[in-house]
């Protein structure tokens, strides 16, 4: 554990002394805020709850995060193959698995402060009246799971890439992809019901109306897990090479 809690604090110094994490954070926050606001405006004048506000914030945050999560973890392996550093990194006296996991908890930290900034929202939303706890608490909950899906899918791209805009690029397309085939799955009949759970959007509706599904739970760790365990495997083979 202490191997991994080095390798995660290493990469939040990376993260917080170049421009990425301030440039993130500022930017995140900007298109939150502004699309908040529109739907603050939206709700106001049509008489819109306290919960339709919520239900909406948190189904833009999960496409502003699939926009923003490549950027976070493009660099993380990609960097470490460019510079050469990557060869140091694996015979140093720390497991395959402690840097994957050490990796991952940065960047998953990184975004837990990003959803820290958005806590703001729940507060002025309580001017349209009671605001359901449970609804933020499913809510938050389904962001944080499917931003680690995002993340852990992130890093695998990560490392099997050497320039770190080929990883964002080939990440932000298999995200996207794996976003809307649920939209798709209606016109190709048989293997519809593959393609819905396949889609990363499909799972996350109901955690947005202030239920906790398990089978998507379940969905959203397993693809963590499935990306986290192909890094581990990607990172040894390239002793390899």
């Amino acid at each position: 554990m202490r191997n991994i809690i080095a390798v995660c604090a290493k990469e939040l110094y990376t993260y917080f002394v170049s421009p990425i994490a301030y440039f993130v954070c500022f930017v995140f926050t900007a298109i939150s805020g502004f699309l908040f606001s529109i739907i603050l405006i939206t709700a106001s004048r049509q008489g819109g709850t306290g919960g339709f506000v919520i239900e909406t914030i948190f189904g833009n945050m999960a496409i502003i995060l699939l926009f923003f999560t490549p950027v976070l973890t493009m660099r993380l392996f990609a960097e470490e193959r460019k510079s050469g550093t990557i060869e140091l990194l694996l015979t140093s006296p720390i497991t395959d698995g402690q840097v994957v996991l050490g990796k991952f908890l940065a960047s998953s930290t990184l975004m837990l402060i990003l959803l820290g900034l958005t806590l703001l929202f729940p507060l002025l939303t309580r001017s349209f009246g009671y605001l359901d706890s449970g609804l933020l608490l499913s809510g938050y909950l389904g962001v944080i799971l499917i931003s680690t899906s995002f993340l852990a899918l992130g890093l695998l791209m990560s490392s099997m890439c050497k320039n770190q805009l080929v990883a964002a690029l080939t990440s932000f397309g298999i995200l996207i992809t794996l976003w809307v085939i649920g939209a798709l799955s209606a016109r190709v009949g048989t293997i519809e019901k593959f393609l819905s759970y396949l889609s990363l959007s499909e799972h996350y509706g109901d955690f947005a109306r202030g239920v906790i599904p398990l089978k998507d739970v379940v969905y959203y760790l397993s693809f963590t897990c499935v990306c986290l365990f192909a890094t581990f495997k990607s990172i040894e083979s390239s002793k390899w090479r």
